[in-house]
């Protein structure tokens, strides 16, 4: 049974960090590709970063160059480090897992094709 657990969200003020982690547990870790989403009240969820099957990363264009991506395939982790943190980054993250590649995409427009923990919540005050 595929698990995912997130973990280490917070309230921070506006310019600070914040480090997500996603345990795993269930499944292969490291063939499938693994993603951040997040979720804003009254907004669609939508994607923040992947790690694909052959360890690419990608970012939703509204967090590059101030959020990344990382994973520890020995320990089934993965993780985003949230730096330069906006009032509008303000949301419930969730951590997904799809064995099939361009899941920042394809979690989108297919959620049911993965798998999703329950959610962590970061707020960002300005």
């Amino acid at each position: 049974q595929v698990q995912l657990v997130e973990s280490g969200g917070g309230s921070v003020q506006s310019g600070g960090s914040l480090r997500l982690s996603c345990a795993a547990s269930g499944y292969t870790y490291s063939t499938y590709c693994m993603a951040w989403f997040r979720q804003a009240p009254g907004k669609e969820r939508e994607g923040v970063a992947a790690l694909e099957t052959d360890g690419r990363p990608d970012y939703a264009d509204s967090v590059k160059g101030r959020f990344t991506i990382s994973q520890d395939n020995a320990k089934n982790t993965l993780s985003l480090q949230m730096n330069s943190l906006k009032p509008e980054d303000t949301a419930m993250y969730y951590c997904a897992a799809d064995p099939t590649p361009a899941c920042l995409w394809r979690l989108r427009v297919r959620p049911e094709s993965g798998y999703w923990g329950q959610g962590t919540q970061v707020t960002v005050s300005s």
